[in-house]
C-alpha cells in the first residue's frame, strides 16, 4: 500500500512559528517559514526543526521559494492596522504592501488551500480593496472569504478576535468548536503553579522545576496599583473594566508590549493576600496564548519574549486550521492532547530573562493625566487632572471635554468661567455649594503644588502627590454633585447657559443632551474646575518670580 504523501505548507511572516506548530501537530509538512527578525527565526527552528529563513518578504525572489506547495499561511505585520497603533492612525498604505505581497505569493504558487491572520479591523480594508479599483481587486480570483472569529470559542483561554481571511470552509471550522468551555485565566493560573506542572490545554506534564519562563515580577507597587486600577475603571476616554482581572473567566487579548501600568496589562490579584497585585509571568502569557509549555523562546530579553508571546498566532487555533485546510471533519480529527503527546523541549534550553523591575526614578517629564472619578461620565465626557511638561515649570490644571471621539469640544475651566457662573447662580444654590469650594480651595492654597512633579517622578519623598489632589477633587466632587442634585433645574439653566456662553448660539455641539442630563456633575465640574485651575496656575507665576529672585 503506498503511504499518502503528506501536505506541504510554507509559512510567511511566520514570527516564533505559532502557525507551523499548529500545522505539524494537524499532520502538516511545513517545508519552510519566512521572517525578518532574527530571534524570532531561531526560536521558530529550534521548536519546530524546519527551514526558518530570515528575509524581508517583500523582497523574497520567487526561485527561493519551493515547489509542489499545498499550502500557504501566515500573519503579515499588523502594526499599521491595529487600532492601537496612534490612535488607529496607522500606514494603510504601507500594511497593505505586506497583505499584497502575501496574496502575489499565493498566486505565483497557486496552492489548494492558504489562509492569512490579522487583526479584525483588516477584514473590512480587505473587502473594500477587492472590490473594483481596488489595490487587491486583482486577487479577486483567489476565492478569498473574510471571517472575524474569536478564538475563545474554539478552546483558546483568550478572547482574541481575529481577522482570518483565505479559501478555506468556514463552516468546517465552526464544527470544530469545542462542547466545552475554554479554561479561565485561574485555571490556567493554577495550573501552572501545581507541582508537577500540567499543561491546562495539551495534558503535557514538567516537573515544577523544568518550567522556564515562570519567574513573577515584583508585585506592583501602591501608586502603580492606582494607576493600572485608574486605566481600567475610569480611563479617561475608554470604557471601564475590571480590575483586577476576574480569574473566572478567559482573559483579554494578550498584547506585544505593554508596561507595569498600562492599561493593556493583564493584573490579577495575589491569592491569601490584601490589596496585592502582580503581572502574569512569560509563561502564563503564553500558556494564555495557545502555547504548550514545552516551547521555548529564544529571545535576548524580557521585552522581546513579551513580542514573540503576543505577536503568535495561537497553535492550538492553527492546529484546528490544520484540520481545516486539509478538509478534515471535526468527527475524523485527531484531538490536540493526542497529537501533542510526544512533544518534547528543544535544546538548549534558553537563559531565562528577568523581568521588570520597578523603577526608582521616572523622566522629569512624566506625565499624568487622570479623569476625577466623582465628575466623569462615559464616551469621554469628563473633568480630568493633568500636567503639562512642555514649558521650564511644569504646569498642572483641571480640563473639561465632551462630545464624541471624532468631535471632541471643551470649555476652559478659567477664573472667567467661574465668574460668568457666579453671575447666574441662585443665593439659595450657592449656598450649598460655597463650603465644598472653600474646602477645595483651602486645600490646594496649602497643598505643595511646586514640588508635586518632583514627588510623581521619584526624585524627592514627601511633600502634595499628585494622586493627593486628585482624590480630593474626587471627594469634594462626590460632595458637590449631591448638593447640587436638589437644584438640577436651574443647575440644568446654567450649564446651557455657559456652553452658549463658551460656544456661541447655533453650534452644533454633540452630546448636549447627556450633559444636560447630568447637569448636576457637569456644574458641579465647572465650579471646582474655575475655582482650582486659577490657584494652581499662581503657583507656577510664583515659582517664575522666586527663580529670578535667586539668580539676581
Amino acid at each position: 500500500m503506498v503511504k499518502k504523501a503528506k501536505t506541504r505548507a510554507i509559512d510567511l511572516y511566520s514570527g516564533v512559528g505559532g502557525w507551523s506548530l499548529g500545522l505539524r501537530l494537524a499532520g502538516v509538512e511545513v517545508v519552510a517559514s519566512y521572517e525578518m527578525w532574527g530571534p524570532a527565526n531561531e526560536t521558530n527552528f529550534k521548536n519546530n526543526f524546519h527551514q526558518a529563513q530570515i528575509v524581508d518578504i517583500r523582497r523574497l525572489a520567487w526561485e527561493d521559494l519551493p515547489e509542489n506547495i499545498d499550502m500557504v499561511v501566515g500573519s503579515p505585520p499588523c502594526t499599521q492596522f491595529s487600532f492601537s497603533n496612534r490612535g488607529g492612525g496607522g500606514d494603510l498604505a504601507d500594511g497593505l504592501k505586506d497583505i499584497i505581497r502575501f496574496l502575489t505569493i499565493v498566486d505565483y504558487l497557486k496552492p489548494k488551500m492558504w489562509a492569512m491572520e490579522n487583526v479584525p479591523r483588516v477584514a473590512k480594508i480587505i473587502e473594500k480593496e477587492l472590490e473594483p479599483g481596488g489595490v487587491l481587486a486583482h486577487f479577486a480570483h483567489l476565492d478569498c472569504a473574510i471571517h472575524v472569529v474569536d478564538m475563545a470559542e474554539y478552546g483558546i483561554p483568550q478572547r482574541r478576535k481575529r481577522c482570518i481571511a483565505g479559501n478555506f470552509d468556514i463552516d468546517l471550522l465552526k464544527s470544530f468548536k469545542p462542547t466545552t468551555a475554554a479554561p479561565t485565566l485561574g485555571e490556567v493560573v493554577a495550573s501552572l503553579a501545581a507541582s508537577p506542572v500540567v499543561d491546562p490545554i495539551y495534558g503535557l506534564e514538567l516537573a515544577r522545576t523544568d518550567l522556564i519562563d515562570h519567574i513573577e515580577e515584583d508585585l506592583l507597587s501602591a501608586e502603580e496599583t492606582r494607576i493600572n486600577r485608574a486605566n481600567k475603571t475610569t480611563h479617561t476616554i475608554y470604557n471601564s473594566m475590571p480590575f483586577p482581572d476576574p480569574l473566572d473567566r478567559t482573559v483579554r487579548t494578550i498584547t506585544a508590549t505593554c508596561t507595569r501600568v498600562s492599561r493593556e496589562s493583564i493584573v490579577i490579584a495575589v491569592p491569601q493576600r490584601t490589596d496585592a497585585y502582580r503581572r502574569l509571568t512569560l509563561r502564563e502569557r503564553a500558556s494564555l496564548q495557545g502555547f504548550p509549555i514545552t516551547f521555548q523562546f529564544y529571545g535576548a530579553n524580557y521585552g522581546q519574549k513579551l513580542r514573540m508571546i503576543g505577536n503568535a498566532i495561537p497553535p492550538a487555533f492553527s492546529f484546528l486550521m490544520g484540520h481545516v485546510l486539509q478538509g478534515r471533519l471535526a468527527k475524523d480529527a485527531f484531538s490536540l492532547r493526542e497529537a501533542a503527546k510526544n512533544l518534547k523541549r528543544p535544546e538548549p534550553i534558553p537563559l531565562e530573562t528577568p523581568p521588570d523591575r520597578v523603577g526608582a526614578r521616572y523622566p522629569m517629564n512624566r506625565t499624568f493625566k487622570f479623569a476625577v472619578p466623582s465628575l466623569q461620565l462615559k464616551s469621554g465626557v469628563r473633568f480630568e487632572l493633568a500636567n503639562n511638561c512642555s514649558e521650564e515649570f511644569v504646569t498642572w490644571s483641571m480640563a473639561f471635554y465632551f462630545g464624541t471621539s471624532k468631535a471632541i469640544h471643551s470649555i476652559p475651566l478659567s477664573e472667567e468661567t467661574g465668574t460668568f457662573i457666579q453671575s447666574m447662580i441662585s443665593q439659595e444654590l450657592q449656598a450649598v455649594v460655597a463650603p465644598h469650594l472653600d474646602q477645595i480651595s483651602h486645600f490646594v492654597e496649602y497643598a505643595d503644588i511646586a514640588n508635586m512633579q518632583s514627588v510623581w517622578t521619584h526624585r524627592r519623598p514627601g511633600g502634595t502627590r499628585a494622586f493627593m489632589l486628585l482624590d480630593k477633587l474626587d471627594e469634594v466632587g462626590t460632595a458637590m454633585v449631591h448638593a447640587i442634585s436638589a437644584h438640577f433645574d436651574e443647575a440644568t439653566s446654567i450649564v446651557e447657559a455657559t456652553i452658549l456662553y463658551r460656544h456661541g448660539a447655533g453650534a452644533a455641539l454633540p452630546g448636549l443632551g447627556k450633559l444636560a442630563r447630568n447637569s448636576a456633575t457637569i456644574l458641579a465640574g465647572l465650579l471646582i474646575g474655575s475655582a482650582v485651575n486659577p490657584l494652581l496656575h499662581s503657583r507656577v507665576h510664583y515659582n517664575k518670580a522666586r527663580k529670578r529672585h535667586f539668580s539676581n
